[in-house]
């Protein structure tokens, strides 16, 4: 069984970030949920199909392929054998992702997926329901949290950096929204898994964070001291 560190949290807490850098220190395999999902919504939107339509939603998950590859530092997304990296991050995508991940069928697919990259090797994987659904026996969970002020700040200007400038406001009250759909949703509501250590980053730069996620790492009985790079479908 490989070394699995689960890093859940809400929208803009930081996670891909601080899970991106840990795997590149640890030589772990990284793995970002979120970014499956939204390939999904992606295709839906492609389709047509829309997420009130439970038989579309089935026909849209029978036929696709998911995979991902790369670097930590350079992720690539794969959906029916395409590259969809940047394709998957505009709000809208984040949107329709967000909606689709409360739907039971879909939430699913990408466990059976998720789990399956564990054969892989040790691994890093961030989203919200890691160490409580798809991963409950991780070796080590976290929970990235941030005020929302803060986060909507982040989210805002990472927007901007991509060419994709919104008003504060406006990412305040999408990362709001998702907040209640993440947490009350009936099935993998966002919540702290059972042993999670609780990592409030309001007031702290991805160094910070690092540090204290390696400091909860190496101190695991079941720390192997090292890990290799996964092999995937290259580049």
């Amino acid at each position: 069984m490989s070394f699995v560190v689960t890093i859940d949290g809400p929208s803009a807490a930081g996670k891909s970030t601080a899970a991106r850098t840990l795997a590149s220190r640890l030589g772990f395999l990284y793995v970002d949920t979120g970014a499956l999902y939204r390939a999904v919504a992606l295709k839906m939107q492609w389709s047509g199909a829309s997420p009130d339509d439970p038989a579309a939603v089935e026909r849209c998950l029978a036929g696709t392929a998911l995979d991902l590859s790369g670097s930590p530092e350079q992720p690539h997304v794969w959906l029916d054998g395409a590259d969809v990296s940047g394709e998957i991050r505009t709000p809208a995508v984040s949107e329709m992702s967000s909606r689709i991940a409360a739907l039971p069928a879909v939430r699913r697919k990408l466990v059976e997926i998720q789990r399956a990259l564990r054969a892989r090797g040790p691994l890093v994987a961030e989203g919200r329901d890691l160490g409580t659904v798809v991963f409950p026996d991780a070796e080590v969970k976290i929970f990235l949290d941030a005020d929302l002020a803060t986060r909507a700040r982040r989210r805002a200007r990472e927007l901007e950096q991509r060419g994709i400038p919104v008003p504060l406001e406006q990412v305040s009250e999408e990362l709001e929204r998702r907040d209640r759909r993440d947490r009350s949703r009936a099935d993998s509501p966002l919540r702290p898994a059972d042993g999670a250590v609780v990592v409030d980053c309001s007031t702290m730069d991805v160094d910070g964070v690092v540090a204290e996620v390696l400091r909860v790492v190496r101190a695991h009985h079941a720390w192997p001291g090292g890990g290799a790079p996964a092999a995937g479908r290259g580049g």
